[in-house]
């Protein structure tokens, strides 16, 4: 089941359960739609992989308990910013490589 972490690891956005600005990759490193977009070019910083929309849990529950209040989100914040530049050189090749296939 996801975390649903609460905010960017590299500029420390708030990324609430219900943000539609929540992306993470398949090992659920999470951030904001603009460090993907502008700074870390669909790059995982931590594993190489691309990102995608991260889902929304439901707020109320349609079938058994499956919702929010029964899997509240996580309330840890990961705020670990990126070395940019080490970035840049790591992802260079990968971000040649459509995801699916890194």
């Amino acid at each position: 089941m996801l975390e649903i972490k609460p905010s960017c690891e590299h500029c420390d956005k708030d990324l609430p359960a219900d943000s539609r600005e929540a992306m993470i990759c398949s090992f659920e490193c999470t951030f904001c739609s603009a460090c993907v977009q502008t700074l870390l070019e669909n790059v995982c910083p931590n594993c190489g992989g691309g990102f995608q929309s991260r889902p929304v849990r439901p707020s109320k529950p349609h079938k058994g308990q499956a919702c929010l209040d029964a899997y509240p989100a996580a309330t840890e914040r990961l705020h670990r910013p990126k070395d940019l530049a080490a970035h840049r050189a790591f992802s260079e090749d990968l971000k040649k490589i459509d995801p699916c296939y890194r």
